[in-house]
């Protein structure tokens, strides 16, 4: 019996869809190692994103089409994952100990952002990824109360912070640092400056992603901010009615402004499932996140359902991902979670860190 061709192997693998990038696995750049000894086969499948959930589901889908193969003999897949730095604005640096930025915006407020910027951080997490979540919304703080933290961080030098971890998630936030009760009546410059203090001036431990949850808005604050942040990618959190749509197309002409990619929009709200019957009603309108991805050429990445114990969960300082990892809403924020980070996984890589300074100097 002739021994299996490599190249069959290949186009086999040229087939099969990773639903996450939306591509084959050669495409992507995913199949890292081919080998063929005989009729036995070895394959090497190294993703760009977090999947803790997904990688025995591929491991096995992938075994079941090499099986297909006529007369192979001993197969041997291993799959895992690896997260790399991707580039930045061209005018900035990447955040030492921070591979990737993404921040989440929404054009207006009341869509539910920051709590999915928490349970997006917690699903990356869950996924594999070591997360940060910055609380870029000086005026009103939330993210303590989601996580069920408070207290000042600790300062090992008197000039920097560490962040606050909260179920495995590195935290830092200006409502860790003043009273709850306290009003931020801050002019922009002082709002932009304590931003980039929290950003730079946090000791970060060798980040993955780090979440940024852009307060509402795409005024002068929101862009300078998407100016002033060394961002890889931006989500965009909208609700299906109008009015949340029209406001969240202000916010991807503000990231498109500072040339930061969109990597896809987000539907929260999208159906509300009765608690007491399960009845699911579209109480915002429908289609609304569809349309807007289609008109904008973005994907969208999922939809969120207006779920009574999604907020319950959040005000009890334990979110959703956290508190009912198995329930449908928390699957759904992890699929969107893996989804945004093969997305960014796709795009450039970060190289600076590879090349040397060069220095002139007489001799």
């Amino acid at each position: 019996m002739a021994s299996i061709d490599k190249t069959a192997v290949e186009n086999l693998l040229k087939h099969f869809i990773d639903p996450n990038v939306e591509t084959d696995l050669v495409s992507a750049k995913s199949v890292k190692k081919i080998s063929v000894d005989g009729n036995d086969v070895s394959v090497v499948i190294e993703l760009g994103y977090p999947a803790k959930s997904y990688l025995e589901e591929l491991k096995a889908a992938v075994t079941q089409r090499l099986q297909t193969l006529p007369g192979v003999g001993k197969l041997d897949v291993s799959v895992s994952f690896n997260i790399v730095s991707h580039s930045v604005q061209k005018a900035l640096k990447p955040l030492p100990n921070v591979k990737n930025i993404i921040a989440v915006a929404s054009g207006k407020g009341g869509v539910g952002k920051s709590t999915t910027s928490v349970n997006l951080a917690l699903a990356l997490a869950a996924e594999g990824a070591n997360v940060g979540i910055l609380d870029a919304d000086i005026y009103g703080p939330s993210i303590p109360t989601m996580l069920g933290l408070s207290g000042k961080p600790d300062s090992p030098d008197g000039k920097s912070m560490l962040p606050k971890i909260s179920f495995g998630v590195q935290t830092i936030s200006i409502g860790y640092l003043i009273d709850p009760d306290q009003p931020m009546i801050w002019r922009g410059p002082m709002v932009t400056g304590a931003l980039q203090q929290l950003l730079n001036q946090t000791q970060w431990q060798d980040v993955d992603y780090l979440i940024i949850d852009l307060p509402p808005g795409t005024g002068d604050i929101q862009l300078t901010l998407a100016q002033q942040i060394p961002v890889s990618g931006a989500v965009i959190v909208t609700t299906p009615q109008d009015i949340a749509l029209i406001d969240a197309q202000r916010g991807l002409g503000m990231f498109e402004k500072v040339n930061v990619p969109i990597l896809g929009l987000v539907e929260n709200m999208s159906v509300h499932i009765c608690s007491n019957c399960g009845h699911e009603e579209a109480i915002f309108g429908q289609g609304g996140g569809v349309a807007m991805a289609v008109k904008n050429k973005l994907d969208l990445l999922g939809s969120l359902p207006l779920d009574i114990q999604i907020r319950e969960y959040a005000d009890s300082g334990r979110p959703t991902v956290v508190a009912d990892p198995d329930g449908r809403p928390a699957q759904i924020y992890k699929a969107i979670a893996r989804k945004m980070a093969a997305k960014l996984a796709m795009r450039a890589r970060d190289y600076s860190g590879r090349f040397p300074n060069i220095v002139i100097q007489n001799t």
